[in-house]
C-alpha cells in the first residue's frame, strides 16, 4: 500500500529549498497555483494567520520551518541569538490558537534547541529537526491510511459511499493526508464508490481543495452544501463519515472544523460510522475534555462578504472556526500509533503509551 500511495502522490503544499520556506497559497486554489517564499518567522506566522497554509499538521510543519528561519536570522546578528528566539516562538504560537500541532512542533523545536551540543552547528541542527517533523508527518499519514482502510474493510468491506468535511489531504499535511489519506487508500483497494465533500463554509475548503485533490486522482467526488449532510445520510447510503482533527483531548473529544459536531450527531441518528483520523501530535493529554479547548473565532466579514463585496445584511455574525465533537459520538480515532474504537480516557492514555506503528 505504501508504494501505491507514493506512486499516486500528486499534490504538495510545503517545500523547503534554497534556504526558504515555500507555501502553496490555498486561498486561491483551485484557480491559481501560486507559491510564496518566506524567509522570516514573522512571515510564516502571517501565512498561518491569513490561511495561506492551513490544516493542523501543515501549520505545525510550517511553524517548525519558521523557527529554523528565525534562527538563521538571529544567528547572523550575533549576541544571545538563542535567547532572542523567544520572541519568534511567541509570534508563531500566537498565529492560531486551536490547532495543537502548532504548539507540539514549536515545543519540539524548543527542546532540540536546548539540547544542541558545542560541537554541533545550531542552524543545521534546527533545520534538520524541522525537516524531520515534516518527513515524520508524511510517514504517519501513510501508516494511518493503511490502518483506516483496514478498519473500513473490517466493518464494511463492500463498496463504500463516504462523507468528508473540510480538507484533510496533502494540502493540509506533510503529504497524503489524514482523513483524505484513508479515503485514498480505500479507493486504491477498490472500496470507495463515491465521496461526498461538504463545501465547508465559509472558506470552502471542501469544494475548492478536497474536490480538487480527489478529482486530480480520479476518485469520484460530489460536492454538497454543508446543510445537506443529514439528507445525504438518509438518501444516499453513506456508510462512513471520515474527518480530521485539530485537537483531541485526553478523553477523546475532538475539535475540528466547524460543522463536524453536527455531522457526528446526524451520523449517530442514521447509523453511519464516524471516523477521526489524526496524528498523535494532535492529541493534547494536558486537556481533560473538549470543554478546555480554546475555540478560535474569526472576523464576521468571512460570513457577510463574498469576494470582498458585502452580501449579508448589516448585522453581526458569529464565526467560530471549530466545534467539539464528544467522544461518545465517535466510532474510531485512527493515529499512526494505532486505532482507538469508542474512545475514552483510559483508551486514549493506553494509545499514547504505544510506539508508532510502521
Amino acid at each position: 500500500m505504501r508504494d501505491r500511495l507514493l506512486a499516486a502522490e500528486k499534490v504538495k503544499a510545503i517545500d523547503w529549498r534554497d534556504d526558504a520556506l515555500y507555501l502553496l497559497d490555498q486561498r486561491v486554489l483551485p484557480f491559481e497555483e501560486t507559491w510564496h517564499a518566506y524567509t522570516t518567522a514573522a512571515g510564516v506566522a502571517e501565512a498561518i494567520r491569513s490561511m495561506v497554509v492551513r490544516g493542523a499538521p501543515a501549520i505545525g510543519i510550517a511553524a517548525a520551518y519558521g523557527i529554523a528561519l528565525a534562527a538563521r536570522e538571529r544567528f547572523a546578528k550575533g549576541g544571545d541569538w538563542a535567547g532572542a528566539l523567544v520572541q519568534d516562538f511567541e509570534v508563531l504560537a500566537n498565529s492560531r490558537p486551536t490547532a495543537v500541532n502548532l504548539f507540539w512542533a514549536l515545543n519540539r523545536m524548543r527542546d532540540r534547541l536546548a539540547r544542541i551540543k558545542n560541537n554541533e552547528s545550531p542552524l543545521a541542527v534546527l533545520e534538520a529537526e524541522a525537516v524531520a517533523i515534516h518527513l515524520s508527518d508524511r510517514e504517519a499519514n501513510l501508516t494511518m491510511a493503511q490502518l483506516g482502510a483496514d478498519l473500513i474493510r473490517k466493518h464494511q468491506g463492500n463498496l463504500q459511499t463516504v462523507l468528508t468535511h473540510c480538507n484533510t489531504g496533502a494540502l493540509a499535511t506533510g503529504g497524503f493526508g489524514t482523513a483524505l489519506g484513508v479515503i485514498r487508500a480505500a479507493h486504491l483497494e477498490g472500496m470507495i464508490e463515491r465521496v461526498y465533500a461538504d463545501e465547508t463554509r465559509p472558506w470552502l475548503q471542501g469544494s475548492r481543495l478536497t474536490a480538487w485533490e480527489l478529482a486530480n486522482e480520479g476518485i469520484p467526488v460530489t460536492v454538497n452544501a454543508d446543510s445537506a449532510a443529514a439528507h445525504l445520510m438518509k438518501t444516499k447510503g453513506i456508510t462512513w463519515v471520515i474527518v480530521g482533527a485539530d485537537r483531541i483531548t485526553a478523553n477523546g473529544d475532538v475539535a475540528n472544523k466547524i460543522g463536524t459536531y453536527q455531522l457526528a450527531v446526524a451520523a449517530m441518528h442514521h447509523g453511519v460510522r464516524f471516523m477521526v483520523v489524526a496524528p498523535s501530535s494532535t492529541i493534547d493529554m494536558a486537556l481533560a475534555s473538549g470543554d478546555d479547548i480554546p475555540i478560535e473565532e474569526r472576523e464576521s466579514r468571512e460570513l457577510l462578504e463574498l469576494g470582498g463585496k458585502r452580501v449579508g445584511a448589516d448585522v453581526d455574525a458569529f464565526n467560530p472556526v471549530f466545534d467539539v465533537t464528544p467522544a461518545d459520538l465517535i466510532d474510531a480515532i485512527v493515529t499512526e500509533k494505532g486505532i482507538v474504537e469508542r474512545p475514552d480516557t483510559a483508551k486514549m492514555a493506553l494509545l499514547m503509551c504505544r510506539k508508532r506503528l510502521h
